[in-house]
C-alpha cells in the first residue's frame, strides 16, 4: 500500500502537471469548442489569422462524431462535395459504389486533415461551460475538464451528436425490449432475427432499415410518409440550392424559397433495399407496451427492438451560464448567412449546427463558408488589439 506521503507526491505531481497543460494554452485569442468538421473549418482559417487559437475536443481521437456513426453509414454526396476547405476528400476506392464515401473514409479524411494543416487540438478536453470574464464582456472563462481557460474570443462549434431526440412516446419507461437512438446504432448484428421497428423518415431512418432488412423483420415507421429524390439527384443538389439562397442575399435579393424534390437520398444501399420492397413506411405508432406496441388502428405487436433515428438538437448546454440559449434549443443569432454571432455576445459565434448558422453549414462542404466568413469577423473584432 503507498505510503501518506507518496499519495502527496503523486497528488502535487499530477497538479504540477495540469498547470504546464493549461499553460500552453491559457490566455488564447479564441478558443473553438468542439473538433469535428465545423471546428477544423474555422481552424483552417484561423492559421491565417496570426491569432493565437485552440480547439477544445472532448473525444480520444480525431473525428468527433464520425468516430460513433454505425459502421456501413455512407455520405450522400460524392467525395468532391464531401470537402472541408483547402483539401478535396480523396475517393474512396474500398467502397463498391466508388461514388458515396464511408464512414471509414470520412474519419480517416478528418484525421488526416487535421494533422495535414497541424491544427492545434486539446484532446480530450471537456468544456462544461462558458461565462463572461467581467461585465463588459471583453473575454469569457471556459471551465473544462482540464481546468480554467482565458480566452478573448470563442466558437462554438459542438454539433448536435451529443443532443439526440428521442420522442417520449406514452408506455416506454414499461417496454421490455431496446430502446435506442440512432445515436447509438453500431450495426446490424445485434438484431439479427430479431422484430424491429425504425422510426424516422430521413436518410438516416432509411440507411439504417436498408441494412436491417437484410438480417431482420422490420417495420419502418415515420410521422409522414418518407419522400425520396430522384435517383440521379444527390447532396450536390441540395447544396446548390443553399449555395443560390446564399448568393441572393449578398446581392441584396430575396432568396427563392427552397424547392425540395424530397428527402431521401437514393444512395446504392437504399435502392436495393426500395427495388427489394423494404422500403415501404406505415403510420408511426401510438404507444409502446410491455412487450411491444400498439399501432394507429389499435393493433397491437410484439417487437424486441425500437431505433429511433429522429434527429438531433444542437449540443449547447455549455453556453447556459451566459444566458443565451432559447426554449427552442438555440441561440439568437446575427448573420445567419455566413459568419454567426451571438446576439448580446458579439465575441461569441456559432458554426455548424444547421440553416440557422449559416447556409448547408452543418454539411463537410458547406461549413467552409461559413468558416470563413466567421474567422473574417474575428479578425476584425481581436485584429487591431491582439496581445503579443
Amino acid at each position: 500500500m503507498a505510503s501518506r506521503n507518496q499519495h502527496r507526491d503523486q497528488a502535487a505531481r499530477s497538479s504540477e502537471a495540469d498547470v504546464i497543460q493549461l499553460h500552453a494554452f491559457d490566455d488564447i485569442d479564441v478558443a473553438v469548442i468542439g473538433g469535428g468538421q465545423a471546428a477544423l473549418a474555422v481552424g483552417f482559417y484561423l492559421r491565417r489569422s496570426g491569432l493565437r487559437y485552440t480547439l477544445f475536443d472532448d473525444q480520444e481521437g480525431p473525428g468527433a462524431a464520425w468516430r460513433h456513426v454505425w459502421p456501413s453509414l455512407h455520405l450522400f454526396s460524392p467525395a468532391q462535395w464531401s470537402s472541408l476547405p483547402g483539401w478535396l476528400m480523396p475517393h474512396d476506392r474500398t467502397d463498391g459504389t466508388g461514388v458515396y464515401p464511408t464512414r471509414e473514409t470520412a474519419l480517416a479524411y478528418l484525421t488526416e486533415y487535421e494533422r495535414r494543416y497541424a491544427i492545434p487540438v486539446e484532446r480530450p478536453v471537456r468544456v462544461h461551460s462558458v461565462s463572461r470574464e467581467d461585465q463588459a464582456g471583453d473575454g469569457y472563462h471556459l471551465e473544462t475538464s482540464a481546468g480554467t481557460v482565458r480566452a478573448r474570443a470563442v466558437v462554438s462549434a459542438t454539433g448536435t451528436w451529443a443532443n439526440p431526440v428521442l420522442p417520449d412516446l406514452p408506455g416506454r419507461e414499461r417496454f421490455r425490449g431496446v430502446v435506442l437512438h440512432s445515436a447509438r446504432y453500431s450495426g446490424s448484428a445485434p438484431f439479427a432475427g430479431r422484430r424491429v421497428i425504425v422510426v424516422g423518415g430521413g436518410n438516416s431512418g432509411a440507411q439504417i432499415v436498408a441494412e436491417l432488412s437484410t438480417v431482420a423483420d422490420v417495420t419502418w415507421a415515420t410521422r409522414e410518409p418518407p419522400h425520396f429524390l430522384p435517383d440521379e439527384v444527390d447532396g450536390r443538389y441540395l447544396f446548390e440550392q443553399a449555395t443560390a439562397r446564399y448568393r441572393a442575399l449578398q446581392e441584396g435579393r430575396t432568396p427563392d424559397p427552397p424547392r425540395s424534390l424530397g428527402d431521401v437520398v437514393i444512395i446504392p444501399a437504399v435502392r436495393a433495399a426500395r427495388d427489394r420492397g423494404d422500403l415501404e413506411a406505415v403510420p408511426m405508432f401510438t404507444r409502446f407496451t410491455d412487450r411491444g406496441v400498439v399501432w394507429s388502428e389499435g393493433r397491437e405487436e410484439t417487437v424486441d427492438a425500437v431505433i429511433f433515428a429522429t434527429g438531433f438538437h444542437p449540443a449547447l448546454a455549455h453556453l447556459a451560464p451566459l444566458g443565451v440559449v432559447g426554449s427552442d434549443g438555440r441561440v439568437a443569432v446575427q448573420g445567419g448567412g455566413s459568419g454567426t454571432h451571438a446576439l448580446g455576445e458579439p465575441r461569441l459565434w456559432l458554426v455548424g449546427y444547421g440553416e440557422w448558422t449559416g447556409f448547408a453549414s452543418a454539411t463537410l462542404i458547406g461549413v467552409g463558408r461559413s468558416a470563413r466568413a466567421t474567422v473574417d469577423e474575428i479578425t476584425s473584432a481581436l485584429g487591431a488589439t491582439r496581445r503579443a
